[in-house]
């Protein structure tokens, strides 16, 4: 297995297969590097080099006392792009990891990010404030938090269901997703996952978004129960130069693993495209 030693000591795993235009997968709360698998074959097999970490705390990565912040998260990146000597790359990343994805593009990406997607993304900023007043109330994220620190086991079981929208009328729920979600979540540090809820919800990425000049591309599902669109990607997009918004309806949040193939088509024509 790959790892990375950090510059603090962390041990950062990380999954580099093929060779071609570098693709760097930036993963979600509270999971790890296999949530990619789709897309990490599907590039792979379209001649591309593909690469997922496992953030700090996250999957197989050192289960840090310290780090568990926005800022830190893209550190590590820019450690492991300079390591991997990443050049013209594309970085995509769903949800917290798209976040990840425009700070590490606007404070450590020049000259070496060709584009960016965001799927799902918590960009520009989740929780209720007074600049954000249609925001998500701190109180639900407090809950996150309680039931992560007290009852992480079944929570994360629970939870894996509006994740993929399997509370929906005429959704086929998959067993094997949901073990699987269960299984990364599980993976990680307890204490990683509670100190991240902060991370996702309550940095503010409207300066990122604001100052990067690279074309992304934000793909988001109508349906998203854990990022809602509208105080998400259909903000992000006005503050993006060079953005591009594509909205799915009745897609769940995880719609790169239930809705893979349409993901992956609009992404490789995204790469594509000039």
């Amino acid at each position: 297995m790959s790892y990375l030693k950090l510059k603090d000591g962390t041990d950062l795993y990380y999954k580099d297969w093929g060779t071609g235009q570098p693709i760097v997968f930036h993963h979600g709360w509270p999971l790890s590097g296999d949530d990619w698998d789709s897309q990490m074959m599907f590039f792979l097999q379209h001649g591309y080099r593909v690469i997922a970490h496992d953030r700090r705390g996250h999957g197989r990565s050192t289960q840090t006392f310290t780090g568990h912040e926005m800022e830190t998260y893209a550190s590590d990146v820019a450690q492991l792009v300079e390591a991997l000597d990443l050049k013209n790359a594309i970085h995509v990343g769903h949800s917290t990891g798209g976040g990840e994805v425009i700070h590490y593009v606007n404070k450590y990406g020049k000259g070496r990010v060709a584009k960016a997607v965001l799927i799902s993304a918590v960009t520009p900023v989740m929780v209720q404030g007074a600049n954000n007043p249609d925001g998500i109330p701190l109180s639900v994220f407090d809950e996150i938090r309680m039931m992560t620190a007290t009852q992480r086991q079944q929570y994360f079981r629970d939870f894996s269901i509006p994740f993929y929208g399997y509370n929906r009328a005429g959704a086929v729920e998959k067993q094997g997703i949901r073990d699987n979600w269960w299984r990364q979540g599980m993976m990680g540090s307890i204490l990683a996952h509670y100190e991240c809820v902060k991370a996702f919800s309550e940095t503010n990425f409207t300066e990122d978004l604001k100052n990067v000049d690279i074309p992304v591309l934000v793909l988001h599902g109508e349906d998203d129960q854990i990022v809602p669109v509208n105080i998400t990607a259909l903000k992000a997009i006005k503050l993006l130069k060079k953005g591009k918004l594509i909205t799915y309806p009745g897609f769940p949040h995880g719609m790169p693993t239930t809705e893979a193939a349409t993901i992956n088509k609009d992404i490789l024509e995204f790469i594509k495209s000039a």
